[in-house]
């Protein structure tokens, strides 16, 4: 193990983000998901409502307000997401999502009347996240949200372009997206007139989808003949997309991409025998189908649920535990395609020590060191001296180093996958902010790129027989 490699991580074709968290399931830390998964996601999304100025502030509204008689999961006076800024949130799961090698997401229901120095103070707490995406007032075509019950759509839009411009100037990492709906019957997007000011303002358009929902959830039962719920084409969805990705480059004159930042099909609707099936299937219609670069990437919905829109379902006897859904296994294999994974390219041969630079999820320069095996080992492990927070990636799965951490074991990948005899297998490994944050310096670069000094290689222990045996004779 004396040659090592600089290594590039950059976009895989269509990008995968995952949710974790919202009005229907608690935050997931991000150890637990890497170990379930395998592997990180581009994105993490998480969900948080911001309505300062209200009363029930910053209390989140299904406590404060638990003795309303609710029919429906959006009748509260503001949306049931978490609070923003309530014990420390979102900071903390934003810091976890970054160290564990993943860019934020985070969609933001927002008061469109607070004022620009309330917004200006807000987009400068998201300078140190490195890349972040921010999606703001989501899915604001419809009438469910609170924004949409108390601001016309020419306000949504008007304060849309007012938040993008001022995170422009104090955030400049920040991408925001812009999410509402399809192409409609009569050639155009839904609202388009209206909306076209925020679509022109946006980096990125998204619309959300559901080829299957129980949208009564949990106030009725989705059963044959009753309940809210509904199912679609998984072809015609697909085309709706691709339609809509083409009227929106016309009416803007711009070639921005467009993303679904929530998909699943609800296993309330499909049975969760068959949920994973629909959820593999429309993503391959993407693989299969998209001739161009307008599609930006795939958001599941979500990892944990207390319905059925999780890869897990929330224990109803304990919110932080998980029971694992046929689903999942789907997605793993979904979540391995090729077409979905990030590229990695080994360049020049380089020695120690090196510098890393993490620019984000698929943007990325790390090291690789190949390592050989004589057969499937009885133990593998690496003692790192230095003190990074570490990702990496070996034998198509991953591994995280915490900051403090000295020796990770390796020996997961071969219980998964154990070696038919000698093998050469790739270890790559990239250093993320070993505290969540890019801290400010006076480099051009600092709030997109963490950058990290690697003294010595890690020092391996590979063993082919253990100490003893002890026989059941």
């Amino acid at each position: 193990m004396d040659q090592f490699y600089k290594v590039t991580l950059s976009k895989a074709k269509c990008g995968l983000d995952l949710g974790d968290g919202s009005e229907r399931a608690e935050y997931v830390n991000q150890d637990y998901i890497l170990h379930k998964l395998g592997r990180p996601h581009r994105c993490v999304n998480i969900m948080y409502t911001l309505y300062p100025n209200d009363e029930q502030w910053p209390q989140r509204i299904s406590v404060a307000c638990k003795d309303m008689d609710i029919q429906f999961q959006w009748d509260y006076p503001y949306d049931d997401y978490f609070p923003f800024g309530a014990n420390g949130q979102p900071f903390e799961q934003m810091s976890d999502i970054r160290k564990h090698g993943q860019d934020v997401l985070l969609t933001l229901t927002i008061d469109c009347s607070l004022d620009d120095a309330y917004l200006r103070d807000l987009a400068k707490q998201f300078r140190s996240y490195g890349r972040m995406r921010l999606r703001i007032n989501h899915e604001c075509c419809g009438d469910w949200f609170t924004h949409n019950k108390r601001f016309s759509f020419a306000e949504i839009a008007d304060f849309f372009v007012r938040f993008t411009n001022i995170l422009k100037e104090e955030a400049p990492n920040v991408q925001t997206i812009f999410c509402a709906g399809f192409i409609k019957d009569d050639g155009k997007v839904e609202n388009e007139d209206v909306f076209l000011k925020a679509y022109k303002a946006a980096d990125i358009w998204s619309v959300d989808t559901y080829p299957a929902l129980h949208y009564g959830w949990p106030y009725d039962i989705a059963e044959v003949g009753g309940g809210r719920y509904k199912v679609e084409n998984l072809r015609d969805n697909y085309k709706l997309f691709e339609a809509t990705a083409k009227r929106l480059r016309e009416i803007t004159g711009q070639d921005k991409p467009l993303t679904t930042a929530e998909c699943n099909t609800d296993g309330d609707v499909t049975g969760p025998f068959h949920q994973g099936e629909s959820v593999v299937r429309f993503a391959e219609y993407f693989r299969d189908n998209r001739t161009s670069d307008w599609f930006d990437g795939i958001s599941m919905y979500q990892f944990r649920d207390r319905g059925r829109l999780g890869l897990e379902i929330e224990d109803p006897n304990n919110n932080s535990v998980g029971i694992e859904q046929p689903v999942l296994a789907d997605y793993k294999k979904l979540i391995r395609d090729p077409y979905f994974l990030p590229s990695m390219e080994r360049g020049e041969e380089i020695s120690f020590p090196v510098t890393l630079r993490w620019g984000g999820s698929d943007d990325a320069d790390g090291i690789e060191i190949p390592i050989s095996f004589d057969k499937t080992p009885e133990f593998c492990e690496a003692a790192f001296d230095e003190d990074a927070c570490l990702m990496i990636e070996f034998g198509g799965k991953w591994f995280y180093k915490a900051k403090g951490v000295k020796t990770i074991d390796f020996m997961s990948l071969f219980f998964e996958s154990p070696l038919d005899g000698a093998s050469v297998i790739p270890m790559r490994i990239f250093a993320t902010p070993a505290d969540g944050v890019n801290p400010e310096t006076t480099a051009a670069d600092w709030a997109t790129n963490y950058y990290s000094v690697l003294k010595t290689a890690p020092d391996f222990r590979i063993r082919y027989e253990v100490p003893g045996r002890v026989g059941l004779e």
